[in-house]
């Protein structure tokens, strides 16, 4: 799962386009006067107020790395079905390496393959030799730590998805009262007022379910992801400390899948035979 490239999702390309597109061609079609859905006034007031709402809330940086995950809604999580396959056929060469070479085999790994701090972390207690069971403790620690962090930015984003039409209400008010204060005068000044008071709620109520509650909800889903695959990697570090064989861990961590997608040892050894004893070898438990 190191340096991942991450793709787009084209059925969140699809529904996010499909949405702002339903919106969008409802106003085509029951108005010549596109500009009349435009207020600067209501747009300021809701974006804004939600903007500065989140600030006030939280932390900058969890602010900013919601900001992140609107804009990257629409790529693909960085643990994907195919991406679950890879894992274990990286954790079945490390047994392979543990095999062949002891822990200390290991030692290279860290050096130069492994980016990810979580999993770097998880292979560095391997090798310097805790219990098995010690290091499923710490490993199932720093996983609901790093997922507790990551998904910090939820709430920030559900909290905007909340602020925004609250906003979009203060727009209304604001909208209302410009006009009750010009009905006796200039009535381009009570089409102006009206105008604010409407727009502010649509846009709010815009902001709130097509970008904040969308993202909020895709950033979870990718974190459980995530979560879930990391979970998978700490099994799979346990089992090289225990030296089990790779036959075994295959069993093991195809649990973790849905059968349709339980990993092959043995065909994978057919298109790219690994480094080390051959599995034969290594039947059964180590």
């Amino acid at each position: 799962m190191d340096r991942v490239v991450q793709s787009v999702s084209l059925a969140t390309v699809a529904g996010t386009v499909f949405g702002f597109t339903l919106v969008l061609g409802a106003i085509a079609h029951g108005t010549d006067n596109y500009f009349s859905f435009l207020s600067m006034e209501g747009f300021l007031i809701v974006i804004g107020g939600t903007i500065a709402n989140a600030f006030m809330s939280y932390q900058s940086r969890y602010v900013l790395r919601a900001f992140g995950a609107i804009r990257n809604m629409i790529l693909k999580p960085r643990a994907t079905r195919e991406g679950l396959n890879a894992e274990i056929m990286r954790l079945i060469k490390w047994a392979y390496l543990v095999h062949s070479k002891g822990l200390a085999g290991l030692e290279g790994e860290i050096g130069t393959k492994i980016k990810e701090p979580l999993l770097r972390y998880g292979v560095e207690l391997v090798v310097t030799g805790y219990k098995p069971e010690v290091i499923r403790t710490m490993m199932n620690t720093a996983v609901e730590s790093d997922f507790e962090r990551s998904t910090v930015p939820v709430t920030v984003l559900r909290n905007m998805a909340s602020t925004a039409p609250a906003f979009g209400m203060v727009g209304t008010l604001v909208g209302m009262v410009i006009m009750l204060q010009n009905i006796n005068g200039d009535m381009n000044l009570i089409g102006s007022g009206l105008a604010v008071a409407l727009l502010a709620t649509l846009y709010g109520i815009i902001v709130a379910r097509l970008f904040c509650l969308p993202a909020a909800d895709k950033l979870m889903q990718k974190e459980e992801i995530m979560r879930f695959r990391n979970y998978m990697m700490t099994e799979g570090l346990v089992l090289l400390a225990e030296k089990q064989s790779p036959r075994y861990m295959q069993d093991k961590l195809n649990s973790f899948l849905d059968p349709d997608i339980h990993f092959n040892l043995d065909e994978q050894i057919k298109k790219q035979p690994p480094a080390g004893p051959h599995p034969a070898g290594h039947e059964g438990h180590a």
